[in-house]
C-alpha cells in the first residue's frame, strides 16, 4: 500500500512539475490587422514559445512589445525575400520592437526606418540578437532613430551577425551592462557604428565597421546608474574608411564624436585593442581622450586608464583630422598625424610600431585650446595582465549553432 501511494505521489509531481509543450505561433504580413495578430502573439506566447515570422513585408504603424521570457521570434531571413518590419508609417516616436523579458532570442528579420530605436530590450538577460537588420534605408539622416541594435542594463548579451545602417546615434550599443559578445556584425553608415558605454566585461570581435562617423567607440558617461566602465577587449575587427560626416542631433555625446575616427576610447579602464585591421580614418585609427565636459557626477572618473594598444595593423590614417586645429597639425607635420591620438590624459600602452600624438592636456578641466601637440613614445611601461575571454551562458551559444 504504501508502494501504491509512493507511486501515485511521484507520478501526480512529474505531472506537476512537467512544462506544459513549447508551441509555434504563426504569423502572416498578409492581413489587413498585422500589427494587431503579431502584438497579439507576443502577448499570449509562453515561455519557450516561438512567434514564427512568414516572409513578407510587414507595414506596422505601432511599435512592438515583449515582455515573456523564454520566447524566441524567428523570421524568413533579414534579407530581401524575408520577413520584413517595416515601420516607415509609423505614428509613435518609440522604438520598432521593445523587450523587457529575459532568455529571448531574437533571429532572421530585419527592422526598418522606425521613427525612435530599432531594436530595444531593457533589463533583459540573456538575450540574443542574431541574423538581424536594422536600416534606416534614406541613408545617413538626423532625424534617423538614434539606436538600432540597443540592450540596455542586462547581463548577458549576445550580439551575432547583424547588419545594421543609419542610426544617428550608435548602430550597435550596448550600455550599463555586464558580460557582453558582440561579434561577426556589419555596422556602417551609422555615427557610431558599435559602442559600448558605462558597460563591464565585453568582447567586441570579427566585426565590419566602415562609413561610419566613428567605427567602435568604448565611454564611459557620468550621471548613469552604472558606473565605472572597465574590461572591455577590441579585437579582430576592420575598422576602416569610417568617413561618413557627424549627422547626430546636436546636444548628443557623440555629435562631438570626428569624423574618421576608428577606436575611440573616453574614459574607460582596462581596454585592450589588438589584432584589428586599420585603414583609411582620417582622423585617427585609435584615440584615447578624457572625458571633457561638465558634469555634476562627483563619483564620475573621467580618465582613461590601463588602454593598451597592440599587434594590430595600421593603414593610411591621420590625413583629415576634424578636431579643432587638427588641419593645421597635419599640415605642419607633413600632411598627416600619426595613426594614434592620446590627449594626454590618463595612461595608455601602444606597442604598435606607429607614431602616436598627444596634445599634452593631461588635466581634463584644460581647454583643448591649450593643446601643445608633440610626439609621444607610450611604449614604456608593463602592461597589464591580459583580459580573460568572455564566456556566455551555454544555453546562449546553442540557440546560434
Amino acid at each position: 500500500m504504501r508502494f501504491h501511494h509512493l507511486v501515485v505521489s511521484l507520478a501526480t509531481a512529474l505531472v506537476i512539475a512537467a512544462p506544459v509543450s513549447a508551441k509555434t505561433i504563426k504569423v502572416s504580413a498578409d492581413t489587413t490587422d498585422a500589427n494587431e495578430k503579431l502584438q497579439e502573439a507576443l502577448i499570449l506566447a509562453e515561455p519557450g514559445d516561438v512567434v514564427q515570422l512568414a516572409a513578407g513585408v510587414w507595414q506596422l504603424t505601432d511599435g512592438l512589445s515583449l515582455a515573456v521570457p523564454g520566447v524566441t521570434i524567428r523570421g524568413a531571413g533579414a534579407g530581401e525575400g524575408g520577413s520584413i518590419l517595416d515601420f516607415s508609417g509609423q505614428e509613435g516616436a518609440g522604438e520598432g520592437l521593445l523587450v523587457t523579458s529575459d532568455d529571448v532570442f531574437l533571429t532572421n528579420f530585419a527592422v526598418v526606418n522606425t521613427k525612435g530605436d530599432g531594436i530595444k530590450s531593457k533589463g533583459a538577460d540573456r538575450i540574443v540578437y542574431h541574423q538581424l537588420r536594422v536600416e534606416w534605408t534614406a541613408g545617413p539622416k538626423e532625424t534617423n532613430g538614434a539606436y538600432g541594435i540597443y540592450p540596455v542594463e542586462s547581463t548577458d548579451v549576445l550580439v551575432d551577425s547583424v547588419y545594421v545602417r543609419g542610426a544617428s546615434d550608435a548602430g550597435i550599443y550596448v550600455g550599463q551592462s555586464k558580460n557582453i559578445i558582440v561579434r561577426e556584425s556589419v555596422a556602417t553608415e551609422n555615427v557610431a557604428g558599435i559602442e559600448i558605454e558605462n558597460s563591464y566585461n565585453a568582447d567586441v570581435h570579427d566585426n565590419i565597421a566602415t562609413k561610419n562617423t566613428g567605427g567602435i567607440l568604448v565611454f564611459d558617461l557620468p550621471s548613469l546608474p552604472m558606473q565605472g566602465g572597465h574590461n572591455v577587449r577590441v579585437f579582430e575587427n576592420i575598422i576602416n574608411d569610417n568617413s561618413t560626416p557627424n549627422f547626430a542631433p546636436k546636444g548628443n555625446i557623440v555629435a562631438s564624436v570626428p569624423t574618421g575616427t576608428g577606436v575611440l576610447v573616453m574614459a574607460n579602464r582596462n581596454v585592450e585593442i589588438f589584432d584589428n585591421i586599420f585603414d583609411n580614418n582620417g582622423t585617427a585609427n585609435v584615440m584615447i581622450v578624457g572625458y571633457r565636459y561638465e558634469h555634476k557626477d562627483p563619483k564620475y572618473q573621467p580618465l582613461p586608464r590601463a588602454i593598451v594598444v597592440r599587434d594590430n595593423v595600421h593603414g593610411k590614417a591621420g590625413y583629415a583630422p576634424k578636431f579643432p586645429g587638427g588641419d593645421q597639425i597635419a599640415a605642419a607635420m607633413g600632411g598627416a598625424i600619426p595613426p594614434v591620438l592620446w590627449d594626454g590624459s590618463g595612461d595608455a600602452i601602444v606597442l604598435d610600431k606607429v607614431g602616436v600624438l598627444s596634445l599634452n592636456l593631461p588635466d581634463v578641466a584644460t581647454p583643448q585650446s591649450d593643446a601643445k601637440p608633440s610626439p609621444a613614445d607610450l611604449s614604456k611601461g608593463t602592461p597589464p595582465a591580459p583580459l580573460p575571454a568572455i564566456k556566455l551562458p551555454e544555453s546562449m551559444e546553442a540557440k546560434v549553432r
